[in-house]
């Protein structure tokens, strides 16, 4: 081989390797001039991707995205639950916010259920079951921003549930995982269990019973499910298994249209749902992050000043969040930047602290999440739970669906600001988040009960901080914390050896997962360029989901086969 051969092929190899983009980022965002949807399984992202091409609004999408959710990720989401909603107007250069989560029935107190021999709130039964607000929400958001008619919204999920669909990966996981729950009713062993199983992952899965109350919800409109069948089904299950909720609890709910609440971090504006959820937990901790500098993502600072600020946010959190209808939450004291300040004294750069306490604000003056931008601009950040796994572990006669089992976040504790009480609603963990800077602006959301606030936060520092996209700000390793005190932390084992080796000597109690772990919360993203008017969409690798883009038809106005043209 001549000298000039083997130059030719070093230039070459030098050439390539230069080339080769190194990133930490397993996928690219995706990025178009039209709509896209991001969820938590490609069939609902499919389907909410054809709403778009159909001339759908972002809301029509997200309504035919929760519904098909319904159906092929059943023990997270369902007509069962409850919802909220961030939405972004780009004509109107407006944000509205919607809170579609339910009361407890009118019968139900502290009182009641220990008549009933209840010591302390049930974890899960019908006891637990507060009024489901999620189809409420859907139809106002459908007559405030849809395009599409509301029977048209629901035939993917219709679809789905009759003719089945094959049951995905992380789906099937936690399926497999929570039998025992379904075993205990006989609605659900009847409707989720196939010969007393779990279905395997790529078994075709089908629940006639929901598809006929989608049908009934697509025909009828939510009165189907306050006033009609569904809700005379709803009754008779509560009533059989001598539960509180009465038929004048679900014909009089009605959601809430609110406006979000928000902080500035950084350049950002970062906006989530006021209390009773826990958004104004992320926004907390973000106020504290942001007196310490955390640039690095890599370093031992960065992740240890958001673990410390993530434990002062939720002992405030758990401390004075409730349903502010019934009790004064004192929110504005609670995001002040002046409070802020006192709380981040609190914490030492140098170690862990393993008992915090909430501070004195007034002296200072299991869930799916998908986001959808359409072609105008127009982003909703959606985000609809039966709370934990299987919610209550009630199956509803003859519908096929479970119902939430929201109402066992309250406490019997008389002194406390969550206490249970009739038409209450309770401390809710949901959350749909929305951030912006200049001509940017960002839906997002990440799942998984109390993680969703800390994962909040640091998804906007993932932005805002260390410079990511969308996609990369899902993807990159994270935290989570599953107690209010002590040291104890989760963390994904992505995040460097000597960064973790420097956190336990100052006294954090890692618990390393793997490098996607679900315990961080799967969780979306989309955003749109008000400048360039370009649109990006984020899915993460924690769940079985995708963003995938409004499909375009390439050969419309070309002849079709036969000589006739395409419309």
């Amino acid at each position: 081989m001549s000298k000039f051969q083997v130059y030719l092929i070093f230039a070459v190899a030098v050439s390539f390797f230069a080339l080769s983009q190194e990133r930490w980022q397993a996928r690219s965002m995706v990025i178009s001039t039209d709509g896209i949807a991001a969820t938590s399984q490609t069939l609902a992202s499919q389907a909410a991707a054809q709403i778009l091409a159909r001339g759908g609004s972002a809301v029509d999408a997200a309504i035919t995205a929760n519904a098909v959710l319904s159906v092929v990720e059943p023990m997270m989401c369902g007509i069962g639950g409850d919802m909220f909603a961030i939405h972004w107007d780009a004509k109107q250069n407006k944000l509205t916010g919607i809170n579609a989560s339910g009361p407890t029935p009118k019968g139900l107190s502290v009182e009641w259920l220990k008549s009933h021999g209840h010591w302390s709130m049930p974890a899960s039964g019908i006891h637990t079951v507060s009024v489901p607000g999620a189809v409420d929400g859907w139809s106002k958001m459908h007559k405030k921003f849809g395009k599409l008619p509301w029977r048209d919204l629901f035939q993917p999920a219709i679809f789905l549930a009759r003719s089945g669909f094959p049951v995905t990966e992380i789906i099937q996981y936690d399926w497999a995982h929570t039998v025992s729950k379904l075993e205990a009713d006989p609605n659900a062993r009847q409707v989720f269990l196939i010969n007393g199983k779990a279905p395997e992952v790529g078994q075709i899965f089908r629940n006639p019973q929901l598809a006929s109350a989608l049908e009934l919800i697509a025909h009828n409109g939510p009165e189907a499910f306050y006033k009609g069948p569904i809700a005379q089904s709803l009754l008779k299950t509560s009533k059989r298994l001598g539960g509180a909720l009465a038929a004048s609890d679900l014909s009089s709910y009605q959601s809430e249209w609110i406006d979000p609440i928000s902080t500035t971090y950084r350049d950002w504006k970062v906006y989530e749902m006021p209390p009773s959820s826990q958004g104004i937990a992320a926004l907390m901790m973000l106020n504290i992050m942001e007196k310490f500098r955390i640039e690095d993502p890599g370093s031992a600072d960065a992740w240890h000043f958001k673990i410390e600020a993530q434990k002062l946010a939720y002992q405030d959190l758990r401390a004075f969040n409730a349903d502010p209808r019934v009790v004064k939450v004192p929110a504005k004291s609670m995001l002040s930047k002046t409070y802020a300040n006192e709380r981040a004294k609190l914490i030492d750069p140098a170690k862990a602290t393993c008992s915090q306490s909430p501070g004195e604000p007034d002296k200072i003056s299991h869930t799916i999440y998908l986001s959808v931008v359409d072609k105008e601009g127009n982003i909703v950040s959606w985000i609809q739970s039966i709370s934990d796994l299987w919610g209550s572990g009630v199956v509803i006669d003859d519908y096929g669906f479970e119902l939430h089992d929201r109402a066992g976040g309250f406490t019997f504790d008389p002194q406390h600001p969550n206490v249970l009480a009739p038409g209450k609603r309770p401390f809710h963990t949901i959350i749909p988040g929305f951030m912006e800077k200049n001509g940017q602006k960002i839906g997002f959301g990440i799942m998984r009960g109390s993680n969703q606030a800390l994962a909040h936060a640091q998804f906007v520092s993932n932005v805002a901080d260390h410079g990511m996209n969308i996609q990369a700000a899902l993807e990159a390793p994270r935290f989570t914390r599953q107690t209010l005190g002590g040291c104890d932390v989760l963390i994904e084992n992505r995040v460097p050896a000597e960064t973790r080796e420097e956190l336990t000597k100052r006294g954090h109690y890692l618990d390393v997962r793997g490098e996607y772990s679900g315990l961080m919360g799967g969780g979306q993203a989309v955003m749109t360029d008000t400048k360039s008017k370009v649109h990006y969409g984020a899915s993460s690798p924690r769940k079985d989901g995708a963003a995938i883009p409004e499909p375009v038809d390439f050969w419309k106005g070309q002849p079709a086969p036969g000589g006739s043209r395409r419309n």
